[in-house]
């Protein structure tokens, strides 16, 4: 917001000690996500900047870690790429087959919240639902209580044929089943919040309106409330899928040597051969972060032009 021409003097120290401050806030928020996108380009297998880098000398710069993450675990790096490197890049690669699992994990892990998120939401915010603040407090608990907790609590049930609760429905850790109903668990309260805080501007005349009209719930929910209630839905999945994408805590306790995903794999190159080709990885995953939070910007800005919020 623009300084009024009115202003005082004291007014105008304070905007722009503000203005200071806020940027001081930004740049220690951002600094430490910055340094990692010219340092992914080293051209040494150092974790600092070198003389080099810090004269913009070409020689100091290097695609060498991102080429790292194509070749390492490679039967044979150093053949001619064509279909035959191609094919054991893709079958071979260690950071590959962790890119893999991690979209077939959360791709299955988003559905899953997605599904069972949104009809939650959609009870929560029926006024007739009983209990609906202790429900909710339970139901987002998982963002709550330290991860460490859920994990270790999730390896518990899963390791055990659920005999805590007397059911034979198998061993769930070490298989994907159990890594994508653990990754669910962390990404409901996620889906739940966007898609309630979406059904809280809902008007429920239209609700009444359709019945009236002769349309049962089905067509109702399909033809009148999923379309104005989509940008919260998908908000909260790629909110599920990011959570999903990034946790290790989970993996480390329930997934098992074929589930490695790109946090477990990145974790174990800090803990047995520190390597740049973390800080590329890295890079990846800002690049990827910065296009979601985009995009959830633009389905906020949506979600308020059909609620009719802000100015189309």
């Amino acid at each position: 917001m623009a300084l009024p021409i009115y202003a005082s003097p004291l007014e105008r120290i304070w905007h722009y000690a503000y203005l200071v401050i806020c940027a001081g806030i930004f740049i220690f928020l951002v600094a430490p996500i910055l340094v990692v996108l010219p340092l992914s380009f080293n051209a040494e297998p150092y974790f600092t900047f070198t003389q080099e880098m810090l004269t913009f000398n070409p020689d100091g710069y290097s695609m060498r870690w991102y080429d790292a993450l194509l070749t390492d675990g490679m039967l044979a790096p150093d053949i001619p790429r064509e279909g035959a490197w191609w094919s054991d890049m893709w079958n071979n690669s260690t950071w590959v087959k962790a890119a893999k699992n991690s979209i077939i994990i959360g791709f299955w892990a988003t559905i899953l919240a997605t599904f069972l998120g949104t009809l939650a939401a959609l009870g929560l915010t029926r006024p007739e639902m009983p209990y609906r603040r202790v429900i909710t407090a339970i139901l987002i608990s998982p963002m709550i209580v330290p991860i460490i907790i859920i994990a270790t609590g999730l390896f518990f049930f899963y390791s055990s044929p659920c005999g805590i609760i007397g059911l034979d429905c198998g061993r769930l850790t070490a298989t994907y089943v159990g890594i994508i109903m653990a990754h669910a668990t962390l990404g409901i309260p996620f889906v739940i919040i966007t898609v309630t805080a979406t059904l809280s501007g809902f008007d429920q005349s239209l609700i009444r309106a359709s019945a009236s009209l002769g349309a049962n719930p089905r067509i109702t929910f399909f033809k009148v409330i999923l379309p104005l209630i989509l940008p919260g839905v998908i908000s909260g999945a790629l909110f599920a899928f990011v959570t999903s994408f990034d946790e290790v805590v989970a993996v480390l306790f329930i997934a098992g040597p074929d589930q490695q995903t790109i946090p477990r794999q990145m974790w174990n190159g800090i803990r047995e051969a520190i390597s740049p080709a973390i800080l590329a990885v890295a890079t990846i995953l800002v690049i990827i972060s910065v296009l979601l939070l985009t995009t959830l910007e633009l389905l906020r800005r949506r979600s308020e032009r059909l609620r009719g919020v802000s100015p189309g």
